[in-house]
């Protein structure tokens, strides 16, 4: 299937998720990572929920991760250039939603990509290669093209894979492991 149909496949069943089912899901995924080889790591890069997609609670991972007393990187994205910035999540850290609805750190200390070990990803459909469909706007495939080659890529989704995506692309990053409510997927 072709990325412009995964994604309006999977946005029409996102909505098909009743919304008190979200967190249910959310935490199931944040249960699966635990099963993951992934915790000696020190910078974590998680994006933060957007709630107005249905996308996948991140608060759960969140909690995981300063339970474990990681450094949690967050991202604010600029439109024009299509890159993102990152910051590191403190309790001083003043979050607002951009014209996007996106959550993001106003400002804060700045982290290079060069010091992330693990990202988790958000996504709309994902295949059994490891490929990933998100909203197009590259943003996700620039940062994790800037990233270490080492650098752990998580994505994180509500539904099990697909076969292939069709018209993958030779700038597309591909995910080492994709988590769902039910299973861990490894690439």
């Amino acid at each position: 299937m072709l990325k412009k149909d995964l994604r309006k496949k999977y946005k029409a069943l996102r909505k098909q998720i009743p919304i008190n089912a979200i967190d249910d899901l959310s935490i199931r995924i944040a249960n699966q990572l635990l099963k993951l080889p992934i915790w000696d790591a020190t910078f974590y890069h998680v994006f933060l929920t957007i709630e107005e997609q249905l996308e996948v609670n991140t608060d759960y991972i969140l909690n995981i991760l300063s339970g474990k007393d990681k450094h949690i990187v967050i991202s604010q994205s600029d439109f024009e250039t299509g890159l993102m910035t990152h910051y590191l999540l403190t309790d001083n850290t003043i979050i607002k939603k951009n014209a996007y609805n996106i959550p993001e750190p106003v400002d804060g200390i700045e982290i290079t990509n060069n010091k992330l070990e693990v990202v988790f990803v958000p996504l709309l459909a994902f295949d059994e290669q490891g490929h990933r469909v998100g909203y197009g706007k590259g943003f996700y495939d620039a940062f994790l093209a800037d990233c270490k080659p080492d650098t752990l890529k998580i994505g994180l989704s509500f539904f099990e894979a697909e076969d292939t995506i069709d018209d993958v692309y030779k700038t597309d990053i591909k995910l080492d492991y994709c988590v769902t409510p039910e299973r861990v997927y490894g690439f």
